[in-house]
């Protein structure tokens, strides 16, 4: 019998190897939810991010023999569950969304920031704190999805650019363009929000 999160993770595996369906069970409670987690960052539809976890375990159950033990378990489903969440995002027809031209920076005849907010939210997204992560996410949901990918994968999920181009069939260059107007789309959605959540406060 297996006791905590990081106890005797070799004899999972072995076991899932031999088809134990226990250890099925185990794998699925011990790291479903945190799979289900990272699903819903890149399918905000819920069922989405749930059929991308069952496809995501059906493919780990499957090929779980070629699993050599050289990462941890958690970085191997970790990897299957975003492959699954980008098939998803690749199969299901592209939802309606604001052009990312409406959210890049826009400069007056001057050559200067024309808009409302002069924002300090540099290239590193704010995640100390835990509402600040929740609000950020937020806004990155509401990225086009293609940009939103890039951006997920270089500055949350950590990947580096050729992981990334890799993953997206795409060269460096385009991802390193997309990742570049992804986070200056994401200041102005932030920038946004804050704005209208003070006017609200001054309103109160």
């Amino acid at each position: 019998m297996l006791h905590g999160a990081n106890a005797d993770e070799g004899d999972l595996v072995d076991r899932l190897k031999r088809g134990d369906q226990w250890a099925f069970e185990t794998l699925v409670q011990r790291y479903g939810g945190r799979m289900l987690a990272v699903a819903r960052r890149f399918l905000p539809v819920e069922q989405d991010a749930r059929d991308a976890v069952q496809e995501a375990l059906l493919s780990a159950f499957r090929s779980i023999h070629s699993f050599a033990g050289e990462a941890r378990i958690s970085t191997w489903l970790h990897r299957i569950v975003v492959n699954a969440a980008l098939m998803q995002l690749r199969s299901r027809r592209r939802r309606n969304e604001e052009p990312i031209e409406n959210l890049l920076p826009h400069f007056n005849e001057e050559g200067k920031w024309s808009d409302e907010s002069s924002g300090t939210l540099g290239e590193e997204l704010p995640f100390e704190r835990r509402d600040t992560r929740d609000f950020v996410r937020s806004c990155i949901a509401r990225l086009p999805e293609s940009y939103r990918t890039v951006l997920l994968l270089r500055d949350i999920e950590d990947l580096d650019t050729a992981q990334v181009a890799a993953m997206l069939d795409a060269t460096p260059n385009t991802i390193k363009v997309r990742l570049h107007r992804a986070r200056q789309a994401l200041r102005t959605i932030v920038e946004r929000e804050m704005h209208s959540a003070a006017d609200a406060l001054v309103r109160v």
